[in-house]
């Protein structure tokens, strides 16, 4: 059975018409006049090491994020909308065949790099062909075919159905020069000194601690306001949050604790919190191979005494990783279309007495204020992170106190963050604050929860998902199929079933929502995306940050 799926734009003009924070070294505070139309945008990331590759995650264009301004990509979903269709960018159009197997796109005319040759569809067979032959580009893990040019057409194959990876591919698959990366000895390690994108900017100095980008005359698309980027490199969140505070910085992703007092209210007209949800969370995983977190009634009965406006208030500081209140853990309302039907609305609410009797029904039993397991031992619960990750030790007390409500002594492990990693590793935790993998469907955060095929027993080390162990042949299943079908029927029962396994073993209680968000100031530059104009997210380095700064104009 064939499906299609076709999207197609006119563009006339303008398009736009109208990841754990690191820290070290800083950077400077001072800002220019918005006259010479500077934009100071920050991370506090610590000193940068030269190289502008986009597909490394340890260079500094990634890190910063400024490889969003000088690579494009060929299509820009809005991740805050996941389901809206993706804007044209170096591909006009682009059609799906051969249940996802088969791409073929449109590339546009009259653009140029920025070293003034001549972008075409070679460029983009070339990037392709460049991901497939060398595994430490390919970041997504994109299992490319052949890939075929005919005048402006590119057709692109792969060995599977890309339905879950068409965001990968079409975004975040930055588009390169081949007349450039042909000459490097080796992709993968070649530090890209003097990169050549399409983008709207070229870069004009760096340092390790600052790097400016100059906005290109010949650009395609009509000339940015802003003039001039700058990108700087601080040495940690409190850093980053003066900076932002002062004014010297005006767009950063960053936890600042108590983010409205320290940040919002010394500029309240101006400064500007916008952290919309992810189709990826935030929760506490259980060692699902582990008595007694291995039965599903028990990791129930404490999902139904986590709460979790505590954890977004308090661990969160109100602001950061959005609630997560949907049985089946998918952030709403970014996945509100996904919901099945037998879950839509279907909050979970802190009840105390239902878990105790759910606990009863499942044959343990309670002495005094002490929950005994099924043979009668008093049931104790480790819960482990780093130490130096704030917010989830914050999260942790509280979900300590809470599972106390149902007789489970909890203890909290400030762990060394080596320890703790080589832990959930090997399977050596009770249970742990940890994330989810994310993207345009609830399909990645199931899969990093319940994958078959990520599953490693405890003691075998190099698990990439699944850190919980779980094990479900039912769920294995249901993600192939997900894959692997050939329509949205197909898919929707999928998701369907993998909801009903989800709900009916928790194996994570999923409390936040990973987020997409950013703090700004309107002071200098307005048309930022906002909640009540999403229309791209509003952190610095993902994709959507070429939509945001192409949205910008001077204050009056």
């Amino acid at each position: 059975m064939r499906v299609s799926r076709r999207v197609v734009f006119a563009v006339a003009g303008s398009i736009i018409a109208a990841t754990a924070l690191t820290a070290c070294g800083g950077g400077g505070t001072t800002a220019k006049s918005n006259a010479n139309g500077v934009l100071n945008v920050g991370m506090p990331n610590g000193p940068q090491t030269d190289n502008n590759n986009p597909y490394l995650s340890s260079s500094a264009s990634n890190s910063l994020g400024y490889k969003n301004v000088i690579f494009e990509p060929l299509a820009l979903f809005n991740k805050v909308k996941p389901t809206d269709p993706a804007k044209p960018w170096l591909s006009t159009k682009w059609d799906w065949s051969n249940n996802y197997q088969t791409l073929t796109m449109s590339i546009r005319d009259n653009v140029k790099w920025s070293d003034g040759q001549a972008f075409s569809a070679d460029d983009v067979k070339f990037t392709f062909d460049l991901l497939k032959a060398t595994a430490g580009l390919n970041h997504n893990a994109i299992p490319f075919g052949d890939t075929t040019v005919s005048g402006n057409t590119v057709t692109a194959t792969f060995t599977s159905p890309q339905f879950v990876n068409e965001y990968k591919i079409l975004t975040d698959t930055p588009i390169v020069p081949k007349h450039q990366w042909s000459t490097f000895k080796d992709p993968a390690t070649d530090p890209v000194k003097d990169p050549v994108g399409t983008g709207p900017y070229k870069l004009k100095t760096f340092t390790p601690q600052t790097v400016t980008l100059d906005v290109r005359d010949d650009y395609w698309q009509d000339k940015p306001q802003v003039k001039e980027l700058r990108y700087t490199s601080y040495t940690d969140n409190n850093s980053q949050a003066t900076a932002l505070t002062t004014g010297a910085c005006e767009w950063a992703f960053a936890f600042i604790p108590n983010a409205k007092q320290v940040f919002v209210s010394k500029d309240p007209a101006h400064n500007q919190l916008f952290f919309p949800p992810d189709l990826a969370g935030h929760g506490l995983w259980f060692n699902t191979q582990k008595a007694p977190f291995n039965d599903p009634a028990l990791r129930q009965a404490i999902n139904m005494v986590v709460n979790r406006e505590d954890i977004f208030n308090q661990g969160e500081s109100g602001y950061f990783y959005p609630p997560v209140t949907n049985i089946t853990g998918i952030p709403t309302p970014a996945g509100d279309s996904f919901l099945a039907a037998d879950y839509k609305g279907k909050d979970v609410k802190v009840d105390v007495d239902g878990a105790k009797a759910k606990l009863t029904q499942a044959g343990y039993t309670f002495d005094g204020n002490t929950l005994k397991d099924k043979t009668g031992a008093p049931v104790k619960l480790t819960l482990t992170d780093p130490a130096g990750w704030s917010d989830y030790q914050t999260d942790l007390e509280i979900i300590k106190d809470n599972v106390s409500k149902i007789g489970i002594t909890a203890t909290v492990d400030k762990a060394n963050q080596d320890t703790w990693t080589k832990d959930i590793d090997t399977g050596n935790f009770d249970a742990a604050m940890h994330w989810t993998d994310g993207g345009a469907t609830p399909y990645q955060l199931y899969k990093s929860i319940m994958d078959g095929d990520l599953y490693k027993p405890i003691g075998t080390p190099g698990v990439n998902g699944n850190y919980g162990r779980f094990q479900s042949s039912e769920a294995t299943a249901a993600l192939k199929a997900y894959a692997n079908a050939a329509d949205d029927a197909g898919r929707t029962a999928a998701l369907n079933t993998l909801q009903k396994i989800f709900v009916d073993n928790m194996p994570v209680i999923v409390t936040s929502a990973s987020n997409l968000g950013g703090e700004y100031s309107t002071k200098n530059w307005t048309g930022w995306p906002s909640a009540s104009d999403p229309y791209a997210d509003a952190h610095p380095t993902l994709p959507g940050a070429l939509d945001v700064i192409l949205h910008l104009r001077p204050a009056a």
